[in-house]
């Protein structure tokens, strides 16, 4: 089989070509969003919202409505309850983050355990690619470009909230509004990830990307630009491993990139471990012949 028919073959297939779309739409996603949570420090909240829209899928599937729909409440919920948390009491963020994250994903552990379906909802948590269907593809195009729009319509202002909120609040934004913004479209993107590779694998979708991005560059434009380049292309590889050696797509999907972070960290021309290494080494012996 040549490289035209392996790339050809998995094509045939009307499930494949849906995973395929699904895939890089939310790897795109996720990939420009994850730029800003890497750049403020908010990974351990990707992990919270992408956890606790649970309930709310399996919420909305009791009562019939879109998944989409459900997950969206209570990721803002989720959020809503951390700043409530953190802002009444003397519990820091990040053990806001935990206690809400943790209890409504087990909230949504329970509701699965009793709630008579004839589908399979464990699927909501491992994912389930090469299951989804025409109007899941629609619901997750819809909302990813809304999320996308939303991020490049607000990035000079999201840029600058992340790099400096005191002066984005001296020249007249508001840094609350803002983190709110970004809030809200973290729970927004959760909900397309979450077609893709469940609830348990979103984080990585978030927060993958940005990072090995920001190893292989030092300006935010760049990163913007080669997130989602290099996210889109590990979904597609992940998803044609999957096809070829029979493991699940979902999971592929983030190993790839999680593979590709690593060459990153240890190949990375200017940050690279390997890289810093050499130069290191390379300063010792020229401080060693100048004392020579």
């Amino acid at each position: 089989m040549n490289l035209v028919e392996l790339l050809l073959d998995p094509l045939q297939y009307g499930f494949m070509v849906r995973a395929l779309a699904v895939a890089v739409v939310a790897a795109v996603v996720c990939a420009v969003l994850s730029c800003w949570l890497v750049l403020i420090g908010w990974s351990l909240m990707g992990d919270a919202v992408s956890h606790a829209v649970l309930p709310g899928v399996v919420l909305a599937y009791v009562v019939g409505a879109p998944f989409a729909i459900g997950a969206l409440i209570f990721g803002l919920i989720a959020v809503a309850l951390i700043g409530l948390i953190r802002n009444t009491s003397r519990v820091k963020e990040d053990a806001a983050i935990g206690i809400v994250f943790t209890t409504l994903f087990a909230f949504g552990l329970v509701l699965i355990s009793v709630t008579p379906s004839q589908t399979d909802l464990n699927h909501i948590i491992f994912g389930n690619l090469l299951g989804v269907s025409s109007s899941d593809l629609l619901q997750v195009a819809i909302l990813g470009a809304l999320a996308l729009s939303i991020l490049l319509i607000k990035r000079r202002d999201l840029t600058l909230f992340a790099f400096d909120p005191i002066h984005a609040n001296a020249i007249g934004l508001s840094p609350k509004r803002l983190g709110a913004l970004l809030l809200g479209v973290l729970a927004l993107t959760s909900v397309v990830a979450l077609q893709a590779v469940g609830v348990v694998l979103v984080v990585a979708m978030l927060i993958i990307p940005g990072a090995t991005a920001y190893l292989l560059t030092d300006k935010f434009s760049r990163m913007l630009v080669i997130a989602p380049v290099v996210s889109a292309i590990c979904a597609i590889t992940g998803i044609y491993v999957s096809y070829y050696l029979d493991t699940a797509s979902g999971g592929m999907v983030v190993m790839t990139q999680g593979i590709v972070f690593a060459l990153v960290y240890l190949f990375s021309p200017s940050q690279g471990v390997i890289a810093k290494w050499t130069s290191q080494r390379r300063r010792t012996r020229a401080e060693y012949s100048a004392v020579a």
